[in-house]
């Protein structure tokens, strides 16, 4: 008799997160179909548009045969092309409630890949878009897991290339904010999502997921300079007004990963209240700054002991 394979679909699955996501699910012998913006006629690659799926029916034929849906998908910043807008609202909110809107339909189960730290309080869209494409989400009556992230390490990354760059500069500009960080390295993560998706671990609707280390931005930088085996660097302290205002050009001219949402989310605490990383994973997560293989080993999940 064959025993049919779990079916996921993974948004974004050619992206930073999403393909260590993939990987992982393949890993675990999972069937995955990645949802992507350009399909490119390639096997198991579905063609997925967020901005032009904001309802349910947008949503209901791409589900058909599917177990699990994992939405890895989000945007630095707003993109306009001739016949498409790309907005905070449309990718963070409305197209993650009418997909939510269908798993509930469909009794799939939908994980979410946020971050830590959101909320309705702050002024940039991008934070207060992807807060309320939370709220959406739990209030949709899906079966869904958000899964809040803290600031993410890796090779391959735009805003993790940015900082690992950073660090081997022996002169660096750091911003003046008692913001707190855990940095996990993406391939953890992905595998923490593989685990989940294929294990029948129960969690809350809500899990934070960082590094076994807290700490600030300078001293992250502090840190993967030292893991690069470089001397130690000059740190100079910019003040947070001139910060703010450089996010604001830097988001016009779409230059470096410093946006006016970001350096919104630097201000707070960014760590996990309650960290599902270890359980997920079954062991330590990995260092920050290494340099990892997402296919190192196959991962055998065991969930650690409470």
């Amino acid at each position: 008799m064959k025993v049919s394979r779990m079916k996921v679909l993974v948004l974004g699955g050619n992206g930073f997160i999403g393909g260590q996501i993939v990987a992982q699910l393949k890993v675990q012998g999972a069937e995955v179909l990645v949802g992507s913006r350009y399909a490119d006629n390639k096997v198991n690659t579905m063609q997925v548009r967020l901005e032009k799926m904001q309802q349910v029916q947008d949503w209901l034929p791409r589900l058909q045969g599917i177990d699990v849906v994992v939405n890895s998908v989000g945007i630095l910043r707003e993109r306009s092309t001739k016949n498409n807008r790309e907005s905070y609202e449309a990718i963070h909110m409305q197209a993650p409630e009418g997909l939510a809107k269908a798993c509930a339909e469909q009794g799939i189960r939908l994980i979410h890949i946020s971050a830590i730290g959101l909320n309705m309080q702050a002024k940039s869209r991008f934070v207060r878009s992807k807060y309320l494409g939370e709220q959406a989400i739990l209030n949709s009556g899906a079966n869904a897991v958000i899964a809040r992230v803290s600031l993410l390490d890796g090779q391959g990354g735009y805003g993790a290339k940015w900082f690992r760059r950073v660090a081997k500069w022996p002169l660096q500009f750091v911003m003046q904010s008692k913001g707190l960080i855990a940095p996990l390295q993406v391939t953890d993560l992905g595998e923490a999502i593989a685990n989940l998706v294929m294990s029948n671990v129960e969690t809350p609707r809500v899990i934070e997921l960082g590094g076994t280390e807290i700490m600030s931005i300078p001293d992250y930088l502090r840190l993967l300079r030292a893991r690069f085996g470089k001397s130690k660097a000059m740190q100079i302290t910019v003040p947070k007004f001139l910060v703010r205002i450089i996010s604001h050009i830097f988001d016009v001219l779409a230059w470096t990963p410093l946006s006016f949402g970001h350096f919104e989310l630097m201000q707070g605490y960014n760590a996990p209240a309650k960290n599902w990383l270890p359980e997920l994973l079954g062991r330590s997560p990995a260092l920050i700054g290494a340099k990892t293989n997402a296919l190192i080993d196959k991962p055998i999940f065991q969930p650690m002991a409470s």
